[in-house]
């Protein structure tokens, strides 16, 4: 929103620019305002500096040699796209951090939903 305000102001100028600048700061104002993907990154990057560096679970591995092929990986790959609603229940984590929890939805009416689906996505896994 604010990178179309920007070029927006820019294409058109002054003074008209001021109708667009004060429509941008109303809009971004009064949006619904959460840190829920702050936390979420912090979390993650937390878990990295405590966890290392994990190795990619064999089925999210990408084949692309016979070797590779042979050793499993990709093999129990689920193409999400090949599921009723575009999803599959499947752990994109290491064992040894699987089920972790990193988004913790905020509570107003835009994460409410966001909630909500993903509660219908995971069941009880996360405990949304």
């Amino acid at each position: 929103m604010a990178n179309n305000a920007f070029q927006a102001v820019t294409t058109i100028g002054f003074p008209e620019a001021r109708i667009i600048l004060s429509q941008c700061a109303i809009y971004l104002a009064s949006s619904a305002k959460s840190n829920a993907s702050y936390e979420a990154i912090k979390k993650a990057q937390k878990l990295v500096q405590d966890t290392g560096d994990l190795s990619v679970p064999l089925d999210l591995r990408n084949a692309p040699t016979k070797l590779m092929k042979e050793l499993n990986y990709g093999k129990d790959y689920k193409y999400a796209h090949s599921y009723d609603n575009n999803f599959v229940k499947q752990e994109f984590l290491p064992d040894e951090i699987a089920s972790t929890k990193l988004f913790e939805p905020g509570n107003n009416s835009r994460e409410n939903t966001m909630r909500d689906f993903l509660k219908k996505r995971w069941l009880d896994k996360y405990d949304y």
